[in-house]
């Protein structure tokens, strides 16, 4: 890969830069709380599984909106709420609680110090199907943008988001390398939008047979550091 003419990094968030499964799980067992709390009809008639659940069936109704991760969390929350006899007046407060959680994360080790050394040298943008807000996160100072799902219009790997962020890196696609865990969404989306692409791959998973290969193949935020690197030292 010719990664000396590398001049943006599309990353992905979840899985990439943090562990989003502990999070989302902290994230939902808070804001259940919250509404057993002040809202205590709701667990007398639906489960917190139920209002998992509940979101699917928005999702099932709303294949256009199945990207927009907020809309659907909100929507399951006003149908609990006025099936609970309560007003979805609670929805916003609610959904603050569950936002709040969702981006407290836990860094994976390598990330912060790699995105302070590259953020001075490369475009770096957030490329994300979820909703973290990188400013509530901490680290909006070291990208030059962030694309969602939701302004897209369409989530990763549909060309549309990839497209997006190429038009807000300013460079020619072939300049870009995206980076992330998903060997569909990620590497193959990137891949078809005429990205570089690197996989993280941190748990040491197979490569799926059926993909073709991505440009490199990483465990950490370190090792995409040292192939930067390396690759400015030989040009």
């Amino acid at each position: 890969m010719p990664v000396h003419r590398i001049r943006a990094i599309t990353l992905d968030l979840d899985d990439t830069l943090w562990a989003i499964g502990p999070v989302i799980r902290r994230a939902e067992a808070e804001l259940w709380q919250w509404l057993a709390a002040n809202y205590p009809r709701i667990p007398q008639q639906v489960t917190q599984d139920g209002l998992s659940q509940v979101r699917v069936q928005v999702m099932d109704e709303h294949p256009d909106r199945s990207h927009d991760f907020r809309f659907l969390r909100k929507q399951a929350l006003a149908r609990v709420a006025l099936l609970s006899g309560y007003s979805d007046d609670l929805v916003e407060p609610a959904f603050d609680i569950f936002d709040a959680a969702r981006n407290r994360v836990e860094f994976f080790p390598d990330v912060l110090p790699v995105l302070e050394a590259l953020a001075p040298r490369y475009r770096l943008i957030a490329l994300t199907n979820g909703n973290a807000s990188l400013q509530r996160i901490g680290i909006r100072h070291l990208f030059h943008d962030v694309v969602t799902a939701v302004e897209a219009g369409a989530a990763k790997p549909a060309r549309p988001i990839f497209e997006e962020a190429v038009r807000r890196a300013g460079v020619d696609r072939a300049q870009i390398l995206h980076v992330g865990d998903h060997p569909e969404n990620d590497v193959e989306g990137a891949r078809s939008a005429g990205l570089r692409s690197a996989w993280m791959n941190r748990n040491g998973n197979d490569w799926p047979k059926q993909l073709s290969r991505p440009d490199a193949i990483l465990t950490s935020m370190s090792e995409l550091h040292d192939l930067l690197l390396a690759a400015k030292a030989e040009t």
